[in-house]
């Protein structure tokens, strides 16, 4: 953040500050407005001056855990400094510009120490709750990464245990065709056990789909039928990383798997309205009503849970079925969130 912001930002907050006391001079003095905001002026500057080592001070000296005595002593004594330097300062202002000494008493020296008093405990409150507000952010931002972390820790395995599944249940039927799946496995190895971003490309991600479905059309054969149609800006898109991935999975394993007759994985993708719309559906023995209400699967939960943690309710992610059979995942992610 610039300089020249922050200066704006601390202009707009202290002006609040600066109506009030430009009303006070008017009430008290009889002064026309005019008058009254520019001699409010040097106050409040001086006072927003000041206010800048009370937020370093503020950021040192944290509150503490228990609440002690010591630390309302502490900022009473930093009060009372606070409004003396105040009171200095305007009084330098005052001098400065009449080209002579000049003691700024307003109403008493008392009571200006006590609004000195006052304006130290205003900014040091709102420095204290915005630096509460931040550590709540960051404890929210933290809990979420971590709890990201632990989903795409269970689903990594998942499929890397599946595919090597696959590989094992080759070896004694086709090993050439085992051996080449254990090289598109190590592929998949190489692509997957480093990844440690939440959101990738819908190009990341369609390589190491591509490679999956190549392991699984080695074992499968043309019980297996690929139908992909992918445009081509939406390859830019993002999604969360191994959400393509969980779809196609769960596609081949529940749609493919257990059928003899092929089955047809239609994979589709475009980018409509600054959204990410892709669908996974296949045309094999599709699910129950219940496994449809509770998501079909712990694939699919995860990835919902990932995609409440990372879009809020902005990404969602329906599946269906018919009588007919088949079933369909169908995913909308918004674009811009991550970039």
């Amino acid at each position: 953040m610039s300089r020249a912001w922050i200066a704006v930002q601390l202009a707009i907050a202290w002006f609040p500050m600066w109506a009030i006391f430009t009303v006070l001079m008017m009430s008290a003095h009889d002064m026309p407005f005019p008058r009254a905001a520019l001699a409010s002026m040097p106050l409040i500057a001086s006072a927003a001056a000041l206010a800048v080592p009370v937020y370093r001070f503020t950021r040192r000296w944290q509150w503490p855990h228990p609440f002690r005595s010591a630390f309302v002593f502490g900022h009473v004594a930093a009060a009372v400094l606070y409004a003396l330097c105040w009171f200095s300062l305007v009084s330098l202002i005052e001098s400065a510009v009449a080209g002579r000494f000049v003691l700024v008493l307003g109403p008493g020296f008392g009571p200006f120490v006590i609004t000195g008093m006052w304006l130290y405990f205003v900014v040091a409150g709102v420095s204290y709750a915005n630096q509460a507000a931040r550590r709540a952010a960051q404890l929210e931002a933290l809990a979420a990464r971590t709890q990201l972390a632990a989903l795409r820790a269970q689903v990594q395995p998942h499929f890397l245990f599946n595919a090597l599944h696959t590989v094992v249940q080759l070896i004694p039927t086709d090993p050439r065709a085992a051996s080449r799946a254990a090289e598109q496995l190590a592929e998949i190895l190489r692509g997957t056990v480093d990844e440690e971003r939440d959101v990738v490309s819908l190009g990341e991600e369609w390589a190491l789909v591509d490679r999956y479905l190549a392991i699984e059309k080695v074992r499968l054969g043309e019980r297996l039928v690929v139908d992909a149609r992918i445009e081509g800006r939406a390859m830019e898109a993002s999604l969360p990383s191994f959400a393509l991935q969980s779809l196609v999975e769960n596609a081949v394993r529940h749609g493919a798997g257990p059928r003899m007759a092929p089955t047809r994985v239609t994979i589709s993708a475009s980018v409509v309205a600054s959204e990410l719309q892709l669908t996974v559906s296949d045309d094999g023995a599709g699910a129950s009503d219940g496994d449809v209400a509770g998501g079909k699967g712990t694939g699919l939960r995860r990835l919902r849970e990932r995609m409440r943690t990372l879009y809020g309710g902005r990404a969602k992610l329906d599946v269906a079925t018919t009588l007919a059979g088949g079933f369909t995942a169908s995913l909308v992610v918004p674009q811009g969130v991550h970039e």
